[in-house]
């Protein structure tokens, strides 16, 4: 599974993530103007075949509207450290390995 992580996400967590995850990238560094739009941030992970990583609810709004791919995986933790945020992703990892092999499902929302 290859990540995009929204803006709204440590950038830290891409090196952080790298070692468990097949490939991390956060949107700040894929080539879009920073600030990226949503739109373009979807368009992105639909072409690269990205699960973006968020807690915004926007991208659930655009995943419901548009279907899917790409995947989104919503944090719903609330204001957490790069630290907890970081662990939370590595501990859900056989979950969200399993939500990205699944047909049916393009949000993931994480409590």
């Amino acid at each position: 599974m290859q990540l995009l992580l929204d803006a709204n996400l440590s950038r830290k967590l891409v090196e952080r993530l790298n070692k468990l995850y097949e490939n991390c990238f956060h949107v700040d560094h894929i080539g879009l103007l920073v600030p990226a739009t949503d739109i373009q941030i979807w368009n992105y992970a639909l072409e690269n075949d990205l699960v973006i990583v968020t807690n915004d609810d926007d991208f659930l709004n655009l995943s419901n509207d548009k279907g899917f791919p790409p995947k989104v995986i919503l944090l719903r933790v609330g204001n957490q450290s790069t630290k907890a945020i970081e662990e939370l992703l590595v501990a859900k990892f056989n979950e969200l390995e399993a939500f990205d092999d699944l047909d049916q499902q393009g949000c993931l929302e994480i409590v």
